[in-house]
Formats: structure tokens, C-alpha cells, sequence
């Protein structure tokens, strides 16, 4: 049950932050959402102990949120970086 959350929470920040920044490319939205799908399965599953057949604890469910976040800005911080240069 903690990887499906950890999955759908993944999607959804990806999707917001293609939003946000007002991506249309579809190619940029899929691999926004699939960074932020990675990081935030990555850190929670860290954070709650590898166990991803149980429950979830609100403190993983967090670190995730804010592992997804994280690589989406150092993603758009690289991106803008490569296209400015």
C-alpha cells in the first residue's frame, strides 16, 4: 500500500510542477512527473525502512513529498542552466 501512495503522490507533484511551470511538451511533462515519481518513491521508501508492502508513516509520506520537490528543482535549476548557456 506504501508504494501505490508513494506512486500517486509522485505523479501528482510532477504533474503540478508542469503546471507550474507552463510546459506544454508532453516529453518534459512525462519526465518531470517520472523525477519526481523516482525521488519520491526513492526517499520514502528509505525513510520507512524499505518496507513497502505495509502501512506508511506520515514522517515517510513527508520526506517523500519533500524528496519529489527537491529533485524537481534541481531539475528546473539544471534545465534553465543549460538553455541560458
Amino acid at each position: 500500500m506504501a508504494l501505490l501512495v508513494l506512486i500517486v503522490l509522485g505523479v501528482t507533484l510532477g504533474w503540478l510542477a508542469s503546471i507550474l511551470a507552463r510546459n506544454e511538451a508532453p516529453r518534459v511533462i512525462l519526465r518531470q512527473i517520472g523525477i519526481s515519481m523516482v525521488a519520491t518513491i526513492a526517499v520514502g521508501l528509505f525513510v520507512n525502512d524499505w518496507s513497502f508492502l505495509g502501512g506508511l508513516s506520515l514522517i515517510a509520506l513527508g520526506a517523500g513529498f519533500a524528496g519529489g520537490v527537491v529533485a524537481l528543482l534541481i531539475y528546473h535549476f539544471a534545465a534553465s542552466e543549460t538553455v541560458e548557456a
